[in-house]
């Protein structure tokens, strides 16, 4: 969706969200944060730099927004993956922090912004607005786009990054399935997207599956509920997308040739169906099955999702009980965890580490002990061990609870191959050596991957410094490999610590 279509759609939205704004949940109505001038509604840019940020950070105002972004400098950037893009963005140290610029109109920034701050305030896998920055010119007084500024989302990757790595031939299938259960998530939440793709998503790994973070909201819209229609609308539109994506991929012989982009684009509708009707529907119980309700909660627990309210009531002639989740909402597992240890992790991460919670605690002959006292030691004596042995080069491309989980897999496979137990340090080691290379881009790839979003930017009021348009609007990538074909001592290793220095210091966006 172009920016034109963008901004009626958004127009249409605020309308209806001012009609209905009572009825929003609480949470998002205390949200709101971008007091802007008049001016930013009349299609003016204004006279002053402007920056209305959610958080705090003096490095901000230490940037060169007189700049377009195309044109910012190399050693503010970190050399990370990026998604594909209409729009230009880059990732840029800022103090200890790496930030996702992105550079739109105006209208565009502070709409996204402050409906980012609403889903975040709803609970929502989105990644974190940082700030909208207004006001901008060139030395020239000439105005330049906005920059909508959010957090990079650490150890998370863009599909087309995935991609690029040694993966099991049923990703594009687990990455449907994360991708359905974001939808869920925030249809529930009453956001209705409207522009759902592999593109617009962020992913990260989550024991065997993944997880997904909404990236783009600029054409969504925030309503206390959504219909059935505007629903569908979502669905279809996410499949006739994603089919598309995959068979560029497949253009691009990175996709494994046994993967149906229909079935697959297929796949995400029959997922999302599933999960809401376990979610919304309806049961009739008799008097004499109360038990079944228990049993309704225990299934949506084993689907990660946490039962916060029920609504129970008769029918009319009082012979059956109709029970429907009133409020439903995901991590049941995380929380948990986190009660017990203080780690905040993803769901499927959480069940596995909860698993072996349960297995130290058996084997340790302690069940009649307070599994708080129990899970202290198993910290202690089995988990903080494990992951201090993640190789310092490894620290910022693996997240330490997937590296249990991929060892505790690894000692598993081990032990059946031996017909005997193995120490953990053992599997440890023998994960490292065999494996954990695997979560390394190289450097080839990562220029490939920043390449192709280069070449889809569609701005085309982009404002280009002389020097960038006398090499032809060539790809900050391009001109990183020019001059270090030009300098002879420059080292070859120089991108892939950028990536490291990059990750360690982050949480991220597109």
């Amino acid at each position: 969706m172009n920016e034109a279509n963008a901004s009626v759609f958004s127009t249409g939205g605020e309308r209806l969200g001012q009609r209905h704004s009572s009825d929003l949940d609480p949470r998002a109505l205390q949200a709101t944060s971008v007091n802007a001038p008049a001016s930013s509604s009349d299609g003016h840019t204004p006279d002053a730099l402007r920056i209305t940020a959610a958080s705090s950070n003096p490095k901000m105002f230490t940037l060169p927004w007189e700049k377009p972004l195309a044109t910012w400098p190399r050693d503010l950037l970190a050399n990370l993956p990026r998604g594909i893009s209409r729009h230009v963005v880059r990732f840029v140290h800022v103090g200890n922090e790496v930030y996702a610029m992105k550079e739109i109109t105006q209208q565009v920034a502070e709409r996204e912004y402050e409906l980012l701050r609403k889903l975040q305030k709803l609970n929502l896998p989105t990644v974190q607005p940082i700030a909208v920055v207004t006001g901008r010119h060139d030395a020239k007084g000439q105005p330049l786009e906005a920059i909508l500024v959010t957090k990079h989302l650490k150890f998370s990757l863009p599909y087309r990054a995935l991609f690029a790595r040694n993966l099991r031939p049923d990703t594009a299938e687990r990455l449907i399935d994360a991708l359905a259960v974001l939808l869920v998530r925030i249809h529930l939440g009453g956001f209705y997207w409207g522009d759902v793709s592999l593109s617009n998503v962020l992913f990260l790994r989550d024991a065997d599956s993944f997880a997904a973070f909404l990236v783009d909201a600029e054409t969504g819209a925030l309503y206390p509920t959504l219909t059935d229609g505007q629903r569908e609308y979502d669905i279809d539109l996410a499949r006739t997308n994603i089919i598309g994506e995959l068979m560029d991929l497949n253009s691009g012989n990175l996709l494994s040739s046994d993967v149906d982009e229909v079935a697959v684009g297929n796949r995400l509708a029959d997922r999302y169906q599933s999960l809401w009707s376990a979610l919304t529907d309806t049961e009739s119980f008799s008097p004499d099955e109360m038990w079944k309700i228990e049993q309704r909660v225990n299934n949506l627990n084993d689907l990660g999702f946490y039962v916060d309210e029920l609504e129970m009531k008769t029918d009319e002639d009082g012979k059956q009980v109709l029970v429907r989740p009133r409020v439903v909402d995901a991590g049941y597992a995380s929380r948990k965890l986190l009660r017990l240890t203080g780690l905040d992790v993803q769901e499927n991460q959480a069940r596995r580490l909860l698993n072996d919670l349960d297995v130290y605690r058996t084997s340790t002959w302690r069940q009649g002990e307070d599994l708080e006292i129990v899970a202290t030691d198993w910290m202690r004596e089995v988990f903080e061990p494990t992951v201090h042995m993640i190789p310092v080069e490894y620290r910022s491309q693996i997240q330490p609870a997937q590296f249990f989980h991929e060892v505790l897999t690894r000692r598993w496979l081990l032990a059946e191959q031996a017909g005997h137990d193995v120490p953990m340090a053992e599997a440890v080691h023998h994960y490292i050596e065999e494996s954990l290379p695997e979560y390394k881009i190289s450097t080839d790839d990562m220029n490939l991957i920043n390449d192709e979003a280069d070449a889809v930017v569609v701005d085309d009021d982009r404002k280009w410094s002389d020097a960038a348009q006398s090499r032809g609007r060539t790809s900050i990538a391009q001109q990183d490999r020019d001059k270090h074909e030009r300098d002879d001592s420059a080292d070859s290793d120089d991108v892939d610590e950028l990536y490291r220095d990059g990750q360690d210091d982050s949480v991220w966006a597109s």
